[in-house]
């Protein structure tokens, strides 16, 4: 629980040797995080002796939650795994301002797709299993900072820094592809409008996200660059591929694989998702993505 420094030590000269304390003792934790140091260590500093200074001149210990932000920007796996499943709720919790720019999301999922923690966003996916179904996808769809994130959703993101296996695992725990962000943009305009204003970089992971993509999307699926698709046919069909520009301007139906795969993808619960694409009866090169988790 919060303490009031002033308070505690009664005079305001004391607060500054207080706030001093506090950001030698925050810091030692974040480096012993970073350090990868054993779970146990971490959980009697983070319980016991690290705390971190608030606004107002107040002085907290860290949460579950302000302890996975750590966790997942040095990727420590065991410590993630630990808080989740032992905290899942606090873990995702909304942490104080000091942590995140505003108190309308909880930037968990957004921070393991911006820094490409693929395997902390299958224990975070896992551990929103057991969520209400509503909760559940009010986690998933929830729209970061209008001032900073430009309302995003975490799937945007993905799109926008071309993570295309935690994109694959965003949409296969029920993530909603048909969202938009504070621009109007879904997924799908965001991918398009980088591979029309930068065609020549990573162009292979872009439409390998865009596979990824057509595989979860709705029949008659809106999105506002399909007029752009239409006027320039010819530029479009070229970095596209003729079978996806079709498809996506509305000239052809998708491809008996695409299909194939939407109705075998529908039969997986997200609960299931991604164990059961090993289970799919089709030859390894013909799965949407080798996520690569067993490395």
């Amino acid at each position: 629980m919060p303490w009031n420094v002033k308070w505690l030590n009664g005079h305001s000269s004391h607060s500054s040797q207080s706030q001093k304390q506090c950001k030698k003792s925050s810091f030692a934790f974040y480096q012993a995080v970073r350090d990868q140091l054993p779970v146990w260590l971490l959980e009697d500093m983070r319980r016991m002796e690290a705390f971190h200074w608030q606004e107002g001149g107040k002085v907290s210990s860290y949460s579950p939650s302000e302890a996975l932000l750590y966790a997942l920007v040095h990727n420590h796996q065991p410590y993630a795994h630990y808080l989740l499943s032992k905290f899942p709720k606090n873990a995702l919790a909304i942490p104080s301002l000091h942590f995140s720019c505003c108190h309308s999301s909880a930037p968990h999922l957004a921070m393991a797709v911006r820094y490409n923690r693929v395997h902390i966003l299958l224990e975070i996916l896992k551990a929103i299993r057991d969520f209400p179904a509503s909760e559940r996808a009010g986690y998933l769809d929830r729209r970061g900072c209008s001032r900073v994130e430009g309302g995003k959703t975490s799937l945007h993101l993905a799109c926008e820094l071309a993570r295309p296996e935690c994109f694959l695992l965003l949409l296969g725990h029920g993530a909603s592809a048909c969202l938009c962000d504070g621009a109007g943009n879904t997924p799908l305009d965001l991918l398009l409008q980088q591979i029309w204003e930068n065609p020549s970089s990573n162009l292979r992971t872009k439409l390998l996200l865009l596979d990824s993509l057509f595989l979860f999307m709705p029949q008659g699926f809106h999105f506002a660059q399909k007029p752009q698709l239409l006027e320039d046919r010819q530029q479009w069909q070229e970095l596209l591929g003729k079978q996806r520009f079709e498809w996506l301007a509305g000239l052809a139906p998708s491809s008996l694989f695409v299909q194939s795969m939407q109705v075998l993808l529908g039969t997986i619960s997200p609960d299931q998702f991604p164990e059961a694409l090993e289970a799919l009866p089709l030859p390894q090169f013909l799965k949407p993505l080798d996520l690569k988790l067993k490395s």
